[in-house]
């Protein structure tokens, strides 16, 4: 079993910046994957980022170039820096691990709301 627990989620303008941090814990070693997904109301879950084991990332289109997927092994705790901030990107950010395999069991944090607005 993993646990997960996120944070660093709020308000912020336009254009601006957040990190959003997850602390894993429990069978750590048994992590594949991490990612970030989101869920905007209204809307279906979608990945944003994840990071492998082996440290290859992806990101959704809409992120390229704006969100940072990274982790600290020592701390087991992956970040999402999310720069320049649109109205678009409001919605409950979930963090997301894969053990075993790219098609093994998930586990999934409560979540963090993250809102844009002005």
């Amino acid at each position: 079993q993993v646990q997960l627990v996120e944070s660093g989620g709020g308000l912020v303008q336009p254009g601006g910046s957040l990190r959003l941090s997850c602390a894993a814990s429990g069978s750590i070693s048994s992590i594949y994957s991490m990612g970030w997904y989101r869920q905007a109301l209204g809307k279906r879950r979608e990945l944003v980022a994840a990071i492998t084991n082996g440290d290859s990332t992806n990101y959704v289109d809409s992120v390229k170039g704006r969100f940072t997927i990274s982790r600290d092994n020592a701390k087991n705790t992956v970040y999402l820096q999310m720069n320049s901030l649109k109205l678009e990107d409001t919605a409950v950010y979930f963090c997301n691990a894969r053990v075993w395999s790219v098609t093994g069991p998930q586990y999934w944090g409560r979540g963090t709301q993250v809102t844009v607005s002005s």
